[in-house]
């Protein structure tokens, strides 16, 4: 019997979306992009792509998406976000750029932009906990980490310059500090689509 080919919503309001959706392909998933709240309610997960996280939330106010977001996330819709994606899925967040808010989804607090600026972008391998293969190649632009979890979070990779937080999983949700979608190497979005599928 083959495998389910899930729908899966890539929020298309800003950031990283074309590459998402070329390794959710990839790894036999069918993309599709999401700008509304209906897009939403038709997809079995949704990515949260890199790019500005002031500017994805304030475009998600004006296409009435934040409630809708929240609801679908907070009742086990499965989500990834990477990078401004990982800072939009934060239960909490620091330096917040003026009141900005978030979707939530993980019980982590998060720092925006805590690697530093665009000239301090760098790659580094990383080891992911539960991903086969040997060390993932990491781009890391503007980077968030995470400061602190919840006990309910599983902590999946740490940047081994400096240690901290990059990768993490809570229940159906999942978040990474890097950008997999830039590199070729498809496993974190086969990672995301296993969860999908068992939950469809």
């Amino acid at each position: 019997m083959p495998e389910a080919v899930p729908v899966i919503g890539v929020l298309a309001l800003q950031g990283d979306v074309a590459e998402h959706e070329r390794a959710l392909r990839l790894v036999g998933a069918r993309p599709v992009r999401v700008r509304r709240p209906d897009e939403l309610h038709a997809v079995d997960g949704l990515v949260i792509p890199g790019g500005e996280s002031t500017t994805i939330w304030k475009l998600a106010v004006i296409f009435e998406l934040v409630e809708p977001l929240r609801k679908r996330i907070s009742a086990g819709l499965p989500v990834f976000g990477s990078c401004a994606g990982m800072i939009m899925l934060a239960d909490r967040l620091l330096d917040d750029a003026g009141g900005q808010q978030t979707f939530g989804g993980i019980d982590m607090t998060v720092r925006r932009n805590a690697f530093g600026r665009q000239v301090d972008s760098f790659e580094a391998d990383i080891t992911l906990d539960g991903l086969a293969g040997g060390p993932l190649r990491a781009v890391f632009i503007r980077a968030p980490w995470v400061e602190e979890t919840g006990q309910d979070v599983e902590i999946l990779g740490r940047d081994p310059g400096t240690g901290r937080i990059v990768a993490v999983r809570q229940g159906a949700a999942l978040a990474t500090a890097f950008h997999p979608e830039l590199t070729g190497d498809p496993r974190v979005h086969k990672l995301f689509v296993d969860m999908v599928r068992d939950r469809i």
